[in-house]
């Protein structure tokens, strides 16, 4: 799977509804095919492919996660809950095993986001956070709409996306941080999924001459938005050491050694899991960009991309992880989730956990991200 896409720097660059993402999806569903699965696909591309229980009827158990990855991503990054999910299922057929409740693997459509936010909106929609047409109009920098681009790599599926019983989901996956390493604990049982909030600012000042124009006559956007994307580094320190925020993107308009900066446009990524401090950090965050704007007189847009609110798994699926850990004599720890995954809405559908199995350096997100052969197969 890693050989699609692949970087020179041996991570993956398999964006969303990318071509890379349709010879992915191709191979999966190969695989799938092979051990004697069906797979469909709903209206937002999400890929289920199913092997039968003794009772049909019953709410399938689902176990994966995505095949798509940021810019310039790792290979492990959500293709490991996937291809997992295929190695359990050729197990149960090597050995003969039926299940009393159907199996399916899942293949979410667009957990990272960085195309087409928010992210996790494959899931999204199939547990009725958002509506089908509203994603199929999400826009990618070059105006490139999600429906279009879903219908373009033919993965737009006629399987309805809306919510269904899950009898349960679980998902394995990289931890994507240093703990589990750094504490030499082979696995992690996840208790939930921190809040997640995406913001997009544009400051608006006025483009002008480097030289001839004086400081004091200046309405620089990038002299804004670097006191705003400092508020936001100094807020986690204000507000909880547990907080995480970020400034990922940034566009300067013109963009020219020579010319004070226009028009600039950043993002704003904070986390957490008390859902009081969320609010809290927002409120901050729109206090700095108003104090910035005054500062310099700018114009101010601030765009809302979405995010997720904080959410505990379900008490009796984490203590199932925890209980496997302990009878495959495997160490392990609690822990919450900082980065966001498609179980957190599958989590509002049935009993949901996670699996962590640690990650070189704690590495995510970049082309050196890598794991232990023995971590992924004890995950």
């Amino acid at each position: 799977m890693a050989r699609i896409g692949a970087t020179p720097g041996g991570g993956v660059h398999r964006l969303t509804l990318s071509d890379a993402d349709r010879e992915a999806r191709d191979l999966f569903a190969k695989w799938c095919g092979e051990a004697g699965l069906s797979v469909a696909v709903d209206e937002m591309g999400n890929m289920f492919a199913r092997r039968p229980g003794a009772d049909e009827a019953a709410p399938p158990a689902m176990l994966g996660s995505h095949l798509d990855s940021v810019p310039c991503g790792g290979r492990f990054d959500g293709s490991l809950g996937v291809l997992a999910a295929l190695e359990v299922v050729r197990s149960l057929n090597d050995r003969g095993l039926r299940t009393r409740r159907p199996l399916e693997i899942v293949n979410w459509t667009n957990e990272e986001g960085p195309r087409f936010p928010p992210a996790m909106l494959g899931s999204g929609v199939f547990c009725g956070k958002y509506a089908r047409d509203w994603a199929y109009q999400v826009r990618d920098s070059e105006g490139r709409r999600f429906g279009e681009e879903l219908a373009r790599i033919g993965y737009q599926g006629t399987l309805p996306c809306r919510p269904r019983p899950l009898g349960c989901y679980l998902e394995l996956h990289i931890e994507q941080g240093p703990v589990l390493e750094t504490e030499k604990v082979q696995a992690g049982v996840v208790e939930g999924i921190v809040g997640i909030a995406w913001l997009r600012v544009t400051l608006k000042g006025e483009r002008d001459h480097a030289g001839p124009t004086p400081m004091a006559m200046r309405r620089d956007a990038l002299v804004g938005a670097a006191r705003v994307i400092a508020a936001v580094r100094a807020m986690p320190a204000a507000l909880h050491p547990d907080m995480v925020a970020t400034v990922g993107e940034l566009f300067v308009s013109p963009n020219a050694i020579n010319v004070i900066p226009g028009r600039v446009t950043f993002s704003v990524d904070f986390r957490h899991r008390d859902e009081a401090l969320m609010r809290r950090a927002r409120e901050r965050v729109l206090k700095a960009v108003e104090d910035a704007a005054r500062g310099e007189r700018l114009e101010v847009e601030v765009e809302d991309l979405g995010g997720s609110s904080p959410l505990p798994f379900h008490p009796e699926a984490v203590g199932a992880v925890e209980e496997a850990c302990r009878a495959g004599g495997c160490s392990f720890r609690r822990m919450w989730s900082a980065a966001g995954h498609d179980a957190r809405y599958a989590a509002e559908l049935g009993p949901t956990a996670m699996i962590f199995i640690p990650c070189a350096g704690g590495k995510s997100h970049c082309e050196e991200e890598d794991a232990a052969w023995e971590d992924v197969a004890r995950g």
